[in-house]
């Protein structure tokens, strides 16, 4: 179970960071949340869609199709991801972004937590997070910068969705699919922008999202969509190499 503690240079000063994805460090998620301030990047990896809980639409990025199962993970890589961007929820590893209500304060303050139990975590390997006289190592300074960013895009998240779903952008998708070996695969549960009402709307909505920015972002994921394909040829590679590894032993 993961315990958060609040960061500091006196009880930390000699933790490590090893900034490596893998299985064995939880990085196995076939879906993980992201935000809209992410989509121009991500867009270029992998599939975002959205999803919706209690009401309320969030984004992710799809990284497989099976629990547990994370296709741009790759061992034989020093990283061992295998994509030129890692989705920020993915990223952070053992950090949170924590509130801490100083005497006098009205609005509590942004805080880095560490999580000392979690397998990232190292004593003797990885990146300091600390210099020797105290200071922030610039893999620490990396992280903060990537915190708020994850913070700031929780806190604009809503204020997307609030914009779009009033003009009927969303829509909801199934994504089915045969394997080479004959798997079939059938997502549900998942929405995506719906292109012929991008298409349909007026001069001043259009005008009105691409003022605030959410028009690039809305044409962001309908790009992303093209990854599923990718990823299935991923998926294709992967059981092909399996298959190959059964037959030989």
């Amino acid at each position: 179970m993961h315990r958060h503690v609040l960061l500091n240079n006196l009880d930390h000063q000699d933790l490590r960071v090893l900034p490596r994805f893998s299985a064995a460090f939880g990085d196995n998620q076939a879906v993980v949340p992201v935000y809209p301030s992410e989509f121009l990047q991500l867009q270029k990896e992998y599939p975002i869609l959205f999803r919706q809980q209690d009401g309320v639409f969030y984004a992710t990025a799809l990284l497989g199709f099976a629990p547990g199962e994370n296709l741009y993970l790759n061992e034989s890589l020093a990283s061992g991801w295998d994509a030129r961007v890692v989705p920020a929820s993915l990223e952070k590893g053992p950090f949170l972004i924590g509130f801490q209500r100083q005497q006098g304060d009205a609005q509590p303050t942004p805080v880095i937590h560490i999580d000392p139990a979690h397998p990232k975590v190292s004593s003797e390997q990885g990146q300091p997070l600390f210099l020797p006289q105290g200071g922030h190592s610039a893999y620490l300074e990396h992280m903060i910068d990537l915190l708020q960013r994850l913070h700031l895009g929780h806190q604009r998240q809503p204020d997307f969705f609030a914009a779009i779903e009033p003009l009927g952008l969303l829509r909801p998708i199934s994504i089915e699919f045969s394997l080479d070996n004959g798997e079939k695969y059938r997502l549900l549960g998942n929405y995506c922008i719906d292109q012929q009402r991008l298409a349909q709307l007026t001069g001043s909505e259009l005008a009105a999202l691409n003022q605030t920015g959410l028009l690039a972002l809305l044409f962001a994921q309908v790009s992303s969509m093209s990854n599923i394909q990718v990823l299935i040829e991923r998926k294709n590679r992967q059981s092909s190499a399996q298959q190959t590894v059964r037959v030989a032993g």
